[in-house]
C-alpha cells in the first residue's frame, strides 16, 4: 500500500515537472509575459479567488509584473494591471484588442451575442454602437426619463418614512429602485411579466462571471450538456424569449394604433422605429432587439444599485464625509426633491462617487480577445489570447495614486481625471471602442438617488455597531458586492437631532 503511494505520488511530481518544462519552454520560445508556475491541465486556475479575483490577480501582478500571462484551463490568459499598459491595449493598439471570446452564455442568453457588449467586433457592432450611443443612452434620453425615477423615489421615500428610527437592508431597497427604473425606461409600463424578466436576469448574472469553470474549457463544451448546465440556460432563455416576443408585439399593435403618442417612448419603442425605418445598412432583426433590450436591463440594474450601495457603506464607514456630502445637498437644493440643475451644482457628491467608482467599480473589464499577434510592453501575444484588464489593480496603482486604499473623496478635486476612458488609471466603464455607452444613464441614476437619500435623512447605524465594523470584505460576479449586506437606521432631520 504504501509502495503504491510512493509511486503514484513519484508519477504526479514528474508529471508535473514534465508539464512546467514544457510550460517554461513553450513561454520562452514565444516570448509570453511572465506568470506564475502551471500546473497540468488546470494551469493557473487554482490561484484564483472567487470571492474577488481581482484581488489575487493584483497581487500576483505585484510579483510578476503588470503584463502576466496565465493559463486558465484552455485559455492562455494576459492580465494587464497598469495603466500605461491598460492605455496600450485600449488606445494605441485597441483595434488589435476590439473583439470579445465567444462564450456559450452570450450565445444562448444574447441571441449569437447580438448585443452591444458580446458582439465581435465588425460592421454589426459599429452600426449598434451608434444607434445605442445616439438614440438609446444620450444625454437627452437618459433626462427624458426623470419622471420615472421621480415615481419610484416617491415608493423609496414612502418606505424610508414608515422605517424611521429602525434598521433596514438598504441594498434591497435600492435595487428595487434601480431595477424599476431601468425596466421601466427599457420595457415601458405595459409589461406584467417585468418581474419574471428580472429575476431571470438574476440568474443570468450567475453565468456570466469571468471565472466559472466552464468558460476555461471551451473544447470541453459537451460538459454543460452533460451536467445539464446549457439545457437549464436554454430553458431560462426561452422563458425570456417568450415575454420580449411578447412585448414587441405589444409595442408594435400600439405604435399602429396611434397610442404612442400618448406616452414617453420607452428603449423598444426607440428600437423599433429605428427597425422599421430601414435608414441603416445592416438590417435589425427582432433577435438583435431582444439582444439589446436584454443588455440595457442586466447592465443598468446591476451597475446602478451596486455603485449607489457602495456609496452609502463608504459614508456610513466615513462619517465625516457624509456630513459633508449632506451639508452640501441641503445647502444646494431649494425644494423637498433634488432636480437635475442641482445635480450639477453637487460637486463634493460627485467626488464622494467618484472615489467611490475608483475602489468599487467593476473590477476586471470585460474580456477582449486579441484579433491578431502584436507585442505589447515588449511582449508577444498571439492572435485568439484572451485579455483581462483589472480595472481595480489600475484604480489602485501606487505609481498613480497617493495613499491608493484610503477612501479620499478630495483627491478628485481640481482634478483632470474623468471616467470617460481618457485616463487609464481610472477606468470603471472601460475605455476606446468598447467603453461603456450607458455612463450618462448609469450615473445619473447613483446621483439622483445618492442625492435624495442625503437631503431627506440622517443616517445612523443601528445599536453597538460602529463605522469600523463594517465589512468591506467583497463578493464579485460582473461588479462586487459587499460580502454582507449593511444595516443602516433612517432618521428624520429633526429627529436626529434630538437622538
Amino acid at each position: 500500500m504504501l509502495f503504491s503511494i510512493i509511486v503514484a505520488s513519484s508519477s504526479l511530481i514528474l508529471v508535473y515537472a514534465w508539464w512546467a518544462l514544457i510550460a517554461a519552454r513553450s513561454s520562452a520560445q514565444n516570448h509570453l509575459p511572465p506568470g506564475p508556475p502551471k500546473l497540468p491541465i488546470i494551469g493557473n486556475i487554482h490561484l484564483l479567488d472567487k470571492m474577488a479575483p481581482h484581488r489575487n490577480l493584483r497581487n500576483l501582478a505585484r510579483k510578476y509584473g503588470p503584463i502576466m500571462h496565465l493559463q486558465l484551463g484552455q485559455v492562455s490568459t494576459v492580465v494587464i494591471s497598469a495603466p500605461r499598459l491598460a492605455e496600450e491595449v485600449m488606445k494605441t493598439q485597441d483595434l488589435r484588442f476590439a473583439d470579445r471570446p465567444t462564450t456559450t452564455t452570450s450565445q444562448i442568453f444574447f441571441y449569437k451575442a447580438s448585443n452591444i457588449a458580446w458582439a465581435r467586433y465588425g460592421h454589426y457592432w459599429r452600426q449598434m454602437k451608434k444607434i445605442c450611443t445616439l438614440e438609446l443612452l444620450s444625454v437627452k434620453k437618459s433626462r427624458s426619463f426623470y419622471y420615472i425615477r421621480e415615481e419610484e423615489l416617491t415608493d423609496l421615500l414612502k418606505f424610508l418614512d414608515s422605517s424611521c428610527g429602525t434598521p433596514v437592508v438598504i441594498r434591497h431597497q435600492i435595487q428595487r429602485m434601480m431595477n424599476n427604473v431601468v425596466s421601466r425606461a427599457t420595457l415601458g409600463d405595459i409589461c406584467k411579466d417585468r418581474q419574471y424578466i428580472l429575476d431571470s436576469i438574476s440568474t443570468m448574472f450567475q453565468s456570466f462571471n469571468s471565472f466559472h469553470m466552464f468558460n476555461y474549457y471551451p473544447r470541453l463544451g459537451f460538459m454543460n450538456v452533460l451536467t445539464g448546465k446549457k439545457a437549464g440556460w436554454l430553458k431560462l432563455q426561452k422563458g425570456i424569449d417568450v415575454i420580449l416576443e411578447r412585448l414587441l408585439e405589444e409595442h408594435r399593435r400600439m405604435s399602429s394604433s396611434g397610442s404612442t403618442q400618448d406616452r414617453n417612448e420607452d428603449l423598444i419603442d426607440v428600437l423599433l422605429r429605428i427597425q422599421k425605418s430601414g435608414d441603416h445598412d445592416l438590417p435589425i432583426t427582432d433577435d438583435n432587439i431582444k439582444a439589446i433590450t436584454l443588455e440595457m436591463l442586466t447592465a443598468g440594474t446591476s451597475s446602478s444599485s451596486m455603485t449607489t450601495e457602495w456609496v452609502m457603506t463608504e459614508m456610513m464607514r466615513n462619517p465625516e464625509i457624509r456630513k459633508k456630502a449632506q451639508a452640501e445637498v441641503r445647502a444646494v437644493v431649494k425644494g423637498n426633491r433634488v432636480t437635475e440643475a442641482d445635480l450639477q451644482n453637487l460637486e463634493y457628491t460627485k467626488l464622494v462617487i467618484k472615489e467611490t467608482l475608483r475602489l468599487h467599480g467593476v473590477p476586471i473589464l470585460v474580456p477582449r480577445e486579441c484579433r491578431e499577434d502584436c507585442t505589447v510592453g515588449g511582449y508577444h501575444i498571439p492572435a485568439k489570447t484572451m485579455l483581462l484588464v483589472n480595472a481595480f489593480a489600475c484604480a489602485t496603482d501606487p505609481d498613480s495614486w497617493e495613499d491608493p486604499e484610503s477612501f479620499k473623496p478630495e483627491r478628485f478635486k481640481n482634478s483632470p481625471i474623468g471616467f470617460t476612458g481618457s485616463n487609464f488609471e481610472f477606468i470603471p466603464f472601460g475605455a476606446g471602442r468598447r467603453i461603456c455607452p450607458g455612463i450618462n444613464f448609469g450615473m445619473g441614476a447613483v446621483e439622483f438617488v445618492v442625492a435624495n437619500l442625503l437631503l431627506h435623512y440622517d443616517w445612523k447605524l443601528p445599536e453597538g455597531v460602529k463605522p469600523e465594523d463594517i465589512d468591506m470584505r467583497e463578493i464579485t460576479a460582473i461588479s462586487t458586492l459587499p460580502i454582507a449586506p449593511m444595516h443602516v437606521v433612517p432618521l428624520q432631520p429633526q429627529l436626529s437631532k434630538s437622538t
